[in-house]
């Protein structure tokens, strides 16, 4: 590797949720380009086998370094932000850490919607809070949406409200934290298959659905996300911030998806039955 292609060489960043799909595919596009990054989440033995399949991919000079964290914790979070900084400063943050409870309105309980805010919402709140002190000479924020932030998903709603208030804080925050010369960006993806999106991306009806809404016609890859979420952190995109950019294969230009199915297959028709015609 050539040292004009190591452009955050001398970089630090952290990654929310990296032991696995999209955080794991961002971490592995910061770390090709030099950057020093910290890989968070909740399971030790996912963040050491992410880890060790990382490791090949880092050149001179950087480094692989993992944090347990549960986003929804605020002393974990800071923990967290400060493993990532322990070489004395931070230049990155990804705040990809997320997921939900699925189920209608009318059926969904205090405690699932609460899971849901907390996840999405109030973790990428604590991860922005902290990795922005963490930020004393500028940084770049980047937080990932959903194509759910702005199409309505029927059985999500939770997790729509969750990713339209992502979309909303990182406009807020790119105001207020532009002065200090931190950018805050977020990016809105549409279905990729992962571990967390398989209910859905394993799901025959569901997947023509959304491939009759993309005029692309293809499900995204993590890649297709993390090369965005790499733009968005790097010196490339030095004049963007309060901007959330949609990788979906253009699934925001139509309607949301239709996952009926999914919802019945795994909670039986009575999970559906709220909003059919009486």
């Amino acid at each position: 590797m050539s040292n004009a292609t190591i452009v955050l060489e001398g970089k630090f960043a952290l990654v929310t949720g990296g032991g696995s799909g999209i955080g794991l595919a961002c971490a592995r596009h910061l770390l090709r380009d030099g950057a020093t990054v910290t890989i968070a989440g909740r399971s030790e033995d996912r963040l050491g086998k992410a880890a060790a399949a990382l490791r090949p991919d880092v050149p001179r000079g950087a480094e692989v370094r993992t944090a347990v964290c549960d986003v929804t914790d605020e002393t974990a979070v800071q923990a967290a932000v400060e493993r990532a900084a322990s070489s004395g400063r931070l230049d990155i943050a990804v705040a990809n850490a997320g997921g939900g409870a699925v189920g209608s309105v009318v059926r969904m309980s205090l405690d699932e919607w609460r899971y849901t805010v907390d996840l999405n919402l109030a973790g990428t709140f604590l991860t922005v809070k902290h990795a922005a002190q963490a930020m004393t000479d500028g940084g770049a924020i980047v937080a990932i949406s959903s194509i759910a932030g702005t199409l309505t998903h029927r059985f999500m709603s939770a997790y729509c409200a969750s990713k339209a208030g992502v979309e909303m804080l990182v406009r807020c925050a790119a105001d207020e934290l532009g002065a200090l010369g931190i950018r805050v960006n977020a990016v809105r993806p549409g279905l990729v298959p992962t571990d967390l999106a398989a209910p859905l991306a394993t799901n025959d009806a569901v997947v023509a659905d959304y491939l009759d809404q993309m005029p692309l016609g293809r499900l995204g890859t993590t890649d297709d996300v993390a090369e965005a979420v790499r733009w968005l952190a790097g010196p490339e995109s030095s004049w963007v911030t309060g901007q959330c950019i949609a990788i979906d294969g253009g699934h925001t230009l139509r309607r949301g998806p239709r996952i009926e199915t999914t919802v019945e297959t795994f909670f039986g028709p009575e999970a559906v039955a709220s909003i059919k015609p009486r």
